[in-house]
């Protein structure tokens, strides 16, 4: 009695006590749940204020009221998914416990079981003794519920032939009715794969095309579902077999697409068109091309379709093919006489995407039958393609057929990439794909047309190995770029802040002296400005004056190398004067003393005899000094290696 006297006291008070915890173990969960909010309602103080009330209120509502209403205004599948989650908690006197508290002390309310409609429960169970005793008292079965489904529906849906033909009898004029998604009956027993429904509703007169509202006819969802006995059924009450979905998509197309001859031989048999376009000009020939279904395509060519279809996108039933990579439909598709030779929209072939794709068979069996002079016009080569992709097989195989290795784009193409790039080396090199510029080096592709030198590419990227492909094949060592004039080699300007590249290219024979001509010389300079992009500025044509190196090497990124730039350079001329800007870089850091020390003139006679015989040998020559006959102690000289 005590004990009880505490309890309550305690739940009173808000407060439980360690020695009282053992007390709870022999209560309900309902219990415990119903204390817990009590305790929450009078917790900080024991008056209640009509706020609180209000919430107590609410509480025990929620503990009364079920979660879903008894009724059967649900799709079968909702209700089903409301059973499988709505397994509760239930207390140790039996009774479901629907509210539970959050970590955070708020309410919520768990799902409870759904008590279904007794006519779906009879529908459900097949019970047809049950639906006939509500018919006969006068239950109004022919009443559709908030979603448009009546128990006829709930019948075909679920497959019970028995209670769907008691519900068609009793209210005929149900039979057609369709639900807010305008499915019919017969639609959804189709759908479901309930044959005898779907022969009960055929015999007792429903009508086969009628169409949901995405226009799909039970003809189109027994095809996607490649249910053949529902097919041939259907077709045998006369549905359309050429009824077009919103998409324009027919049961043929469907068909196709799920590669089942059958049920295609019996809706071509039943009247299908063979040519029927979808919305998008794609036909059943094109829709087995795209797939790779190589026994539709068969089946279709032997009833006459057209093996050239082109979509509206002008792409052929070949195309798609090559693009998708089915190597025995094209080889089925060329032997069929398919045009290798057709474009699609943007002007490209079969080749062009096989190339890109990367698909070397598939390549190899149209390079016989695909025009030089249609790949001329299309002003793109399949090399630039396997390129830019870098399939070095691909790129392979067409040089080795003859490909022109100098193919350039057409202008309207080279506009699409922001460098302008023309050529098939640079989009190997712009790719850093050593192999492949090679491979386009041997067979003689010149590294000198692309409006940006390829070189210049290979310098940014920083590759030694296709820095020296490229001027061992005669890329311009000296290279300059119109659309951004300076008055030294571009090399020189991309290579500034690699102090490594940059000696690497001097020792090869790059242009050091232009760097040391400046227009004002030991004059005062004007201020430096921030020089605007030219190759987005609209002005560029206005400001023709070059960059010189003296600017180049003033702008706030490129001061702080300044120095150790000069410094390079110096190596490889002979007696050249320090413009005013120049001198007062050298002059900012004392740690570039002895930079200084070496530009006084005159330079020394070893250093000068140097630069003299490199200019004997040559530009063109210095890259190959190695193999020049002459003393390896003179070569070492000459390359400015100072390690022996």
């Amino acid at each position: 009695m005590t004990t009880q006297v505490t309890v309550a006291r305690n739940a009173q008070t808000g407060t439980i006590n360690h020695e009282d915890y053992s007390l709870y173990s022999s209560m309900s969960e309902q219990e415990l749940i119903e204390m817990a909010i009590e305790q929450s309602l009078t917790e900080g103080s024991a008056e209640q204020t009509p706020a609180k009330t209000a919430v107590r209120e609410q509480a025990q509502a929620a503990l009364s009221e079920p979660y879903y209403s008894q009724n059967f205004y649900l799709y079968p599948w909702q209700r089903q998914a409301a059973q499988s989650g709505g397994q509760t908690q239930t207390s140790s006197s039996g009774s479901p416990s629907a509210v539970w508290r959050r970590y955070d002390g708020t309410l919520f309310r768990r799902p409870q079981p759904e008590v279904l409609d007794p006519v779906i429960s009879a529908i459900r169970e097949g019970d047809e003794e049950t639906l006939l005793a509500m018919i006969k008292s006068g239950k109004n079965l022919a009443q559709p519920n908030k979603d448009g489904w009546l128990p006829l529906h709930e019948a075909a849906y679920y497959g019970k032939d028995g209670c769907l033909k008691l519900l068609q009898k009793s209210y005929p004029g149900t039979i057609d009715q369709r639900t807010l998604q305008e499915e019919t009956p017969l639609y959804l027993a189709t759908n479901k794969g309930h044959l005898e429904c779907v022969h009960s509703l055929l015999q007792a007169g429903a009508e086969p095309d009628i169409a949901n509202k995405s226009r799909e006819t039970p003809l189109y969802k027994a095809c996607e579902r490649k249910n053949v006995d529902a097919v041939r059924m259907l077709l045998q009450y006369n549905a359309d077999a050429n009824h077009r979905c919103n998409r324009g998509w027919t049961a043929l197309h469907e068909a196709v697409g799920r590669n089942d001859l059958e049920i295609i031989d019996l809706l071509v048999k039943g009247g299908a068109k063979i040519e029927s376009a979808n919305c998008y000009g794609i036909t059943s020939l094109f829709v087995a091309a795209e797939s790779g279904h190589l026994e539709a395509l068969r089946y279709l060519a032997k009833c006459g379709a057209e093996i050239n279809t082109q979509a509206s996108d002008k792409a052929s039933a070949l195309y798609e093919a090559c693009k998708n990579g089915h190597e025995n439909i094209v080889k089925f598709l060329l032997s069929q006489g398919a045009d290798a030779n057709k474009t699609n929209k943007d002007g490209l072939l079969p080749i062009h995407v096989a190339s890109k794709k990367g698909y070397l068979e598939i390549v190899k069996m149209l390079l016989p039958v695909t025009s030089r002079t249609r790949i001329k016009r299309s002003g793109t080569s399949p090399l630039h393609f396997a390129a830019e992709h870098n399939r070095d097989d691909v790129l392979e195989e067409l040089i080795d057929a003859g490909f022109d290795v100098n193919a350039i784009l057409s202008d309207e193409r080279a506009r699409l990439y922001e460098d302008r790039r023309t050529t098939v080396l640079y989009f190997a090199v712009a790719n850093n794909n050593v192999y492949a510029t090679e491979l386009l080096l041997e067979a003689g592709a010149n590294p000198n047309v692309d409006l940006i030198n390829p070189l210049l590419i290979s310098i940014r990227h920083g590759s030694i190995k296709i820095m020296k492909l490229l001027l061992d094949y005669g890329a311009n060592i000296n290279a300059y770029i119109s659309s951004h004039p300076t008055t030294f080699p571009a090399t020189v300007m991309f290579s500034m802040k690699y102090l490594v590249l940059l000696k690497f290219l001097m020792d090869m024979g790059c242009d050091a002296n232009s760097c040391f001509q400046c227009y004002y010389g030991c004059g005062p300079h004007p201020a430096i400005e921030a020089r605007r992009d030219r190759y987005n500025d609209p002005l560029m044509e206005k400001d023709p004056d070059p960059v010189q190196f003296c600017e180049m090497v003033s702008t706030p990124e490129m001061c702080r190398w300044a120095g150790p730039i000069i410094d390079v350079l110096l190596d490889y001329v002979g007696n050249v004067q320090l413009c005013s800007r120049l001198k007062e870089h050298i002059d900012s850091y004392e740690g570039w003393a002895n930079i200084k020390k070496k530009a006084e003139l005159p330079r020394p006679l070893a250093h000068l005899c140097r630069i003299k015989v490199r200019t004997v040998i040559g530009k063109d020559r210095i890259p190959l000094i190695d193999s020049l006959p002459l003393p390896g102690r003179l070569i070492r000289f000459l390359q400015h290696d100072f390690t022996h």
